[in-house]
């Protein structure tokens, strides 16, 4: 079987097709010369009383030799600048396409720091432009995917650490077999449990997977709904609740209650965890523009601003020790904020700094009351 022979050159294709064009408009401007031309001089030396057999014969053989020459000397002129043009914008294009080739091979092989230089044509300048902002989300994903992989491993190593000190101080003696034992181990299997669950739902809910089962719902009853459940660890942390006064009227949304009851559940436990006994938790939900927001406001640890537009990446922690010390996994907010872009929503967070409290918001396109 033979191999398919490789295609030719798109550069010299273009300038063999150029010169081809030029062929043919010389052999055109030749062929209509010489049909034309001799009749239509014939003619106009008769209008002028010159009907002389020896001097019309004479005179069109000088015609045909000067026209000929002048003909040929400004199709060789126009020829010869034509290819040269020709040339050296396939030698232009050939370059950006090379190049462009060039980068594309750097990055396949993982090079995703490459870029291509603009061109000096509207069209190769776009081309150029996309190239190196695809090149530019690939180099984020593939530093989204090596900090994914760092820290899943980092939250593996942590329990199967506390996993095998208390095996190996069962073998050494150290422990006697007993329930404190079997609750390290159990929790620790329950945290490498939780952390896969999560995982799983992050990633279904960033691939559009998951299976939302929307209907018009009350923003009021869900909010209630959250409240109610995460009110015992409130009072048992010390922390105020507050569920702010709802306006006259329902504010429908369209939403799966069990996942967005998951996403507000999300933002009280990440209120609770970051605000100290006596502190203050307020929800609202309102109504703006064609949008419903539920907010959960806290007085607690606030956020600094540089780690605002990171708090809903997976994983990601201002105080990464605090929180693994409270048993999360580091993805709950990445978790909510999926759920809240598959509803056609989104959730954001504000904060004055540390120690000025943060706001979660929770935003929903409202539905007209039928």
């Amino acid at each position: 079987m033979t191999e398919p022979s490789q295609p030719g050159s798109l550069t010299t294709r273009l300038l063999i097709s150029q010169v081809g064009v030029l062929v043919a408009m010389a052999v055109t401007m030749v062929v209509v010369a010489s049909i034309v031309g001799p009749p239509l001089f014939e003619a106009h030396m008769q209008e002028a009383g010159h009907s002389s057999p020896d001097l019309l014969e004479h005179s069109e053989e000088a015609f045909n030799t000067a026209g000929t020459l002048a003909l040929g000397m400004g199709l060789a002129i126009a020829a010869t600048g034509a290819i040269i043009i020709s040339v050296l914008i396939t030698r232009r294009l050939r370059r950006s396409l090379t190049d462009l080739g060039e980068a594309a091979a750097r990055i396949s092989d993982g090079d995703y720091r490459r870029r291509v230089e603009p061109a000096d044509s509207r069209e190769l300048a776009t081309l150029a432009d996309s190239f190196n902002s695809m090149a530019g989300r690939l180099e984020g994903v593939e530093a989204s995917r090596r900090r994914l992989l760092t820290d899943l491993a980092h939250e593996i190593r942590t329990p199967l650490a506390s996993m095998e000190i208390a095996v190996e101080s069962l073998e050494d003696g150290a422990l006697e077999p007993g329930p404190e034992v079997w609750r390290i181990l159990t929790d620790q299997i329950e945290r490498i449990s939780r952390l896969a669950d999560d995982l799983g739902q992050v990633s279904a809910a960033e691939e559009g997977r998951l299976n939302l089962a929307l209907r018009p719902s009350d923003a009021h009853a869900l909010a209630e709904a959250a409240v109610l459940a995460a009110r015992d660890g409130f009072e048992r942390k010390g922390v105020e609740l507050q569920l702010e006064p709802f306006a006259a009227g329902p504010l429908l949304v369209a939403a799966d209650a069990p996942r967005i009851g998951q996403v507000l559940g999300n933002l009280l436990s990440n209120a609770l965890r970051h605000t100290p006994g006596g502190g203050r938790v307020e929800v609202s939900v309102t109504a703006e523009d064609e949008d419903v927001v539920v907010a959960v406001t806290d007085n607690g640890e606030g956020i600094p601003a540089e780690h605002l537009p990171r708090i809903f990446d997976r994983f990601y922690r201002v105080d990464a020790a605090r929180d693994r010390e409270h048993g999360g996994t580091g993805v709950g907010l990445a978790i909510s904020r999926a759920i809240a872009l598959a509803h056609g929503g989104d959730l954001f967070a504000t904060s004055d700094g540390p120690g000025m409290g943060t706001t979660l918001s929770l935003r929903l396109p409202r539905l007209d009351e039928q």
